[in-house]
């Protein structure tokens, strides 16, 4: 085919996608098609009803990826290098690969594009589960739901919360869009919860937690601001009578823990910021597909899954996608607000004390959205903090690889235990 690297002939590929059983899912309602440009080669599927058909007999549109040889080349690498494992991390971070596309079109398929992507490499997924994940492991977890009432902005928040463990307390709050089932692995984790009380909320409108019942939300934008934000951890810490908790957060949690140390000093012992920076680039205008209503939740959980690492099981990767696909369809793109817009911390990092609160930092190499050089310089401008790159990880650590998150977690944890012997 005139290529520097092995790929599947055009009728082989195409044979893959029709008798992949995830291709056929997510492509089961599209008319259309996708041709990817490799160089000069082209490869090309088109569908009706999910089926293969010839291209004259394709009435939709069609998504077209393109790029030069030496890039395709890192994406179908049987275990891609950072950034180059899915096709919005490279298209986002200027990597060489570039669409033409409805938006709208792009979105609803792109789970079948990107599935299509993968049936090009040689895969051999990780598929290494916990312990307890295995058939056989039927004990009750130690592990209790409750709810509690959180006076916010003169509503009444019925608010939806796990703990487990024993000792220091350590409040968790999980990503954007998502919810408190992110930190299960660290409940199953006695080393953790031997020496830690873990409590893990769901934000109000997210998971188990409601909206108010006052107030006209349903008629009202959803959008999380820094103000609101800051006040759950802080007043839920003050009705759970906590002693100065630690604070770990992922992404959204992420910047708020930095959030936390700055503005809530005396509230924390000390504050883990996985995923976090000072400022995170983007425009939210960008994403508006997040919530558009001919856009199908199946988008946001592909989208996140290309955050995480293909080093990950894959059945924990799935988990990750899967988290993000049963929520409201407004609150992932609310949330961004305070991740994109609401949120900056460059004026004002001087400011952060780690001698009130420590800080820790651990960046995912696959992330993104909130890259390993933005965790760095976020560590560099803090003085007395720490940092990890998280070799290996993705966006979601504690989620995707928990066996990897604990190698760069605990010593983390082992410092606290230490500073507050």
């Amino acid at each position: 085919m005139g290529l520097n690297f092995s790929l599947p002939e055009e009728n082989s590929w195409r044979a893959l996608c029709a008798s992949d059983p995830e291709f056929r899912a997510v492509s089961r309602y599209w008319d259309g098609g996708i041709r990817l440009n490799i160089g000069r080669v082209q490869l090309a599927l088109f569908v009706k009803k999910g089926q293969l058909v010839n291209e004259d007999e394709n009435p939709g549109g069609v998504i077209e990826i393109s790029g030069e040889e030496s890039v395709w080349e890192k994406i179908i690498e049987r275990a891609p290098s950072r950034f180059n494992n899915d096709i919005m991390a490279n298209i986002a971070t200027g990597g060489g690969l570039s669409r033409k596309a409805n938006r709208v079109m792009f979105a609803q398929y792109y789970p079948a594009l990107i599935r299509a992507v993968e049936l090009l490499r040689n895969e051999n997924p990780v598929m290494d589960l916990m312990p307890y994940d295995l058939p056989g492991s039927s004990d009750i977890e130690p592990v209790s739901g409750k709810y509690i009432r959180l006076l916010l902005g003169g509503h009444s928040y019925r608010v939806y919360y796990e703990e487990a463990g024993k000792g220091i307390p350590l409040i968790l709050q999980h990503t954007a869009g998502c919810h408190g089932s992110q930190w299960r692995h660290l409940f199953e984790n006695k080393r953790i919860t031997d020496n830690f009380r873990l409590v893990a909320y769901d934000l109000p409108f997210h998971g188990k937690s409601l909206p108010p019942a006052t107030g006209e939300w349903w008629a009202a934008t959803y959008k999380l601001e820094g103000e609101f934000l800051r006040s759950i951890p802080v007043l839920f810490s003050r009705l759970l009578n906590l002693d100065r908790p630690v604070f770990m957060g992922c992404s959204v949690g992420g910047l708020l823990a930095l959030d936390l140390a700055h503005k809530h000093p005396n509230e924390f012992r000390a504050v883990v910021s996985i995923e976090g920076a000072l400022k995170i680039e983007g425009n939210i205008l960008n994403f508006g597909e997040l919530d558009h209503p001919q856009v199908g939740s199946g988008y946001k959980g592909r989208l996140m899954e290309g955050l995480t690492s293909p080093m990950s099981p894959k059945a924990y990767r799935k988990e990750a996608s899967y988290l993000y696909s049963n929520a409201w369809s407004p609150v992932f793109l609310g949330d961004l607000n305070y991740y994109m817009e609401d949120y900056d911390l460059r004026e004002c990092v001087s400011e952060i004390d780690t001698r009130k609160t420590s800080v820790h930092i651990l960046s995912g190499e696959y992330d993104w959205s909130s890259p390993v050089e933005a965790g760095r310089v976020a560590h560099e401008m803090i003085p007395g903090s720490t940092w990890s790159e998280m070799k290996g990880l993705g966006h979601f650590p504690m989620t995707e690889n928990p066996a990897l998150f604990y190698k760069y977690l605990e010593p983390v944890l082992e410092e606290i235990i230490q500073e507050n012997k």
